[in-house]
C-alpha cells in the first residue's frame, strides 16, 4: 500500500538515495554511460534536498507501509516541477502516476495556470501520458559531456 504525504526533513536522505539509484538504474534506458555518470554527479546531498524542499515549493513523497520514501516530486510556486523521481523497483507500477495526480491537484487548488519541467527521456514519456506537450529538445553539456532533456508543459487553465 502506498501513501502520499507531505515531505518531512527526515525524508531528505532517502530522496537523495532514490535520485542516485533512479539515475544509475533507469538512466541507461535513454542515455549513454558517460551521460548517466555526469547526471548522477548532480545528485543533491540530503542537506540540499531539505533546504530546497523547504523553500516554499509544494513537495510530496510516496511512502510504503513502513513510511519509507519510494518516490517524490515537487511543484514550485510558478508551476515548475523540479523533481519527479521514483525508486527503480516502483517505476512503472503506478506509484508515480498517483504521486503526480496529487501534485497536479494541489497545483489546481493553488490556481497555477501551467505546469512545466525539463524532462529526461523517461520522464518525457511519463509526462506525455499525463497530458504534457514537448516544447523543445534541449541539448547542453554538463562538465563537458553532451546530454539532453525536453522542455515540457501542461496548461491547467487558459492564460489570463
Amino acid at each position: 500500500m502506498i501513501t502520499i504525504r507531505p515531505f518531512r526533513d527526515e525524508d531528505a536522505a532517502m530522496m537523495s538515495e532514490i535520485y542516485r539509484r533512479a539515475v544509475k538504474k533507469l538512466g541507461p534506458k535513454g542515455y549513454g554511460p558517460e551521460q548517466v555518470a555526469v547526471w548522477a554527479s548532480l545528485q543533491p546531498a540530503p542537506a540540499r534536498f531539505a533546504e530546497v524542499m523547504n523553500d516554499g515549493r509544494y513537495c510530496l513523497v510516496a511512502v510504503n507501509d513502513s513510511d519509507q520514501v519510494v518516490a517524490f516530486g515537487d511543484i514550485e510556486r510558478d508551476g515548475h516541477i523540479g523533481f519527479l523521481y521514483a525508486a527503480p523497483d516502483v517505476a512503472g507500477t503506478g506509484v508515480v502516476a498517483q504521486l503526480y495526480a496529487a501534485l497536479e491537484a494541489e497545483a489546481r487548488k493553488q490556481d497555477i495556470g501551467k505546469l512545466y519541467s525539463e524532462a529526461s527521456e523517461l520522464a518525457k514519456s511519463f509526462l506525455l501520458k499525463q497530458g504534457f506537450s514537448v516544447v523543445e529538445r534541449r541539448d547542453f553539456e554538463v562538465n563537458g559531456v553532451p546530454i539532453h532533456n525536453y522542455a515540457v508543459e501542461k496548461r491547467l487553465r487558459a492564460p489570463r
